[in-house]
């Protein structure tokens, strides 16, 4: 299944409720809630809080990227503000087999996220734990960055690795993703899109639109 996941770091804060339900009425599955901490990564987003404001204005799933040093803390809280799947950096951790299993263990997804100078093999070991791998296509922090083409063949390798270990589970990609490239990303073996820019700059159901036609035309190639 082709999902895709608006990236509420590019909304308009001002607007941020109306644009939520903008977002889910156009029919985007997901929107994917960025949360930066300053330490893993230089720049601060929001944390708790604004998820559970957020929350209580739409039924859309949240797709928690956690962008933070020492994720282990903070698990509990961000299931109780409302995550519904919460993917963590391999390289934010010294104990993932543990964090994956707390949010398992609080009814909610698991994913795991690598940096682009992160080698794909480093997930091998979690990866059967898994609900979701997300490769990032930027390197992570700054919204509006970029796609850098090497993620291409990084994508085709992960989706191989998990092929090869037996696993149909969801291939997430973030960073620099709009129209005129998502359809190469599919073809890489992505099925989840996350989109900023591409989706809060100009008309959020136009661009949903746009993004939705390549996966309707990916989907009747395959």
């Amino acid at each position: 299944m082709l999902i895709l996941s608006p990236s509420m770091l590019s909304a308009d804060f001002i607007l941020l409720g109306e644009q939520i339900k903008e977002v889910e009425a156009a029919g985007a599955e997901y929107l994917h809630v960025d949360v930066m901490d300053g330490i893993f990564v230089p720049s601060i987003s929001f944390g708790m809080p604004v998820i559970a404001s957020i929350r209580k204005a739409s039924n859309i799933l949240f797709d928690v990227h956690l962008m933070i040093d020492r994720p282990e803390r903070y698990i509990e809280e961000f299931v109780k503000a409302g995550a519904d799947i919460i993917t963590f950096h391999l390289e934010a951790t010294d104990c993932p087999k543990e964090v994956i299993d707390k949010i398992h263990s609080l009814g909610k997804k698991a994913g795991m996220s690598i940096k682009p100078g992160t080698p794909v093999e480093s997930i091998l070991p979690y990866v059967d734990m898994l609900d979701m791998v997300l490769i990032m296509s930027v390197e992570p922090g700054f919204g509006g960055q970029s796609y850098i083409p090497e993620s291409t063949e990084r994508i085709r390798q992960t989706r191989k690795l998990l092929t090869e270990q037996g696993l149909d589970i969801d291939l997430q990609v973030d960073g620099g993703i709009s129209a005129e490239n998502v359809g190469m990303v599919l073809e890489a073996g992505a099925n989840v899109i996350v989109a900023g820019s591409a989706i809060f700059r100009g008309s959020i159901t136009e661009n949903i639109k746009a993004i939705q036609t390549v996966f309707a035309e990916y989907s009747e190639k395959k």
